[in-house]
């Protein structure tokens, strides 16, 4: 494990779900903490409270990744006040819930969306990033992909195609930014929480109960098991590069698949 101490972390879409538990676990091993955020300024504000009463620092910021503008005016800022940067959590994400068979709800404004949110926005917080990590002694992305894009199965057709390109630009940027930086993804399955509470609607609690009794390890995912798995690539071994680790309780060798379709319709 490298030495965290004083080491900063910038973790996009980190007020919420996974970006909030993952600040909370390297708050703890001594990162100090940058906190992006779009909408939910209070969730990030009391992310940041709880950040320093573990005793670390902790700062929110305000950018929409799919503005390059803002991607360089996050990063720019948090090495202003912090003096570095070690770490980039790639965690902001959108999505939309359409069943796949009502393709006509599909609109080119939709793909365009998520493809800005969750593709272009880690390319781009991840280039305005790279000068900086490239100083670190253990410079680092994280990008948070999902199970949907090797499954082709999830919230909407253009999630799981962005995810799938997540994964590509993960392989990408290893290529491109070794050997200074190293560059990993995390492919959670079924999350519970806010996000897939909202989408699902009525039939959350019935889509968590078909997973579990699905699933080989009869769980679900919690936003707390992704930030476990990130702070593995981030602590662990230091030779991990160009890969996504999955993350879903077996899901994805499961020989029964519950399908957002069946809740959506």
């Amino acid at each position: 494990m490298t030495d965290s101490a004083n080491s900063v972390a910038v973790i996009t879409g980190g007020g919420t779900g996974v970006g909030r538990e993952t600040a909370l676990r390297l708050a703890a091993l001594g990162y100090r903490i940058v906190l992006n955020y779009s909408r939910s300024q209070a969730e990030a504000e009391q992310t940041e409270r709880d950040v320093k009463s573990l005793g670390s620092d902790a700062r929110c910021l305000q950018a929409d990744v799919a503005s390059d503008a803002d991607c360089r005016q996050l990063i720019d800022t948090a090495v202003s006040e912090f003096g570095g940067l070690d770490v980039l959590v790639n965690c902001a994400g959108t999505t939309q819930f359409i069943p796949f068979s009502r393709m006509e709800d599909v609109t080119a404004e939709i793909w365009d969306r998520l493809f800005r949110v969750n593709v272009t926005g880690a390319f781009q917080c991840a280039r305005a990033a790279a000068p900086h990590l490239r100083e670190s002694r253990n410079g680092q992305i994280i990008n948070i992909s999902s199970v949907a894009a090797q499954l082709g199965q999830g919230s909407s057709i253009p999630y799981c195609c962005t995810k799938a390109a997540l994964d590509n630009l993960t392989v990408s940027l290893a290529r491109t930014l070794a050997p200074r930086i190293r560059v990993n993804g995390i492919a959670p399955g079924f999350i519970a929480g806010r996000w897939t509470a909202k989408g699902l609607g009525e039939n959350y609690e019935q889509v968590c109960r078909a997973y579990e009794s699905s699933l080989p390890l009869e769980k679900v995912c919690q936003p707390g098991d992704i930030a476990d798995a990130v702070v593995s690539l981030i602590t662990g071994s230091q030779l991990i590069t160009g890969q996504t680790l999955t993350v879903d309780a077996g899901m994805m060798i499961a020989g029964y698949q519950v399908r957002y379709d069946d809740a959506l319709n």
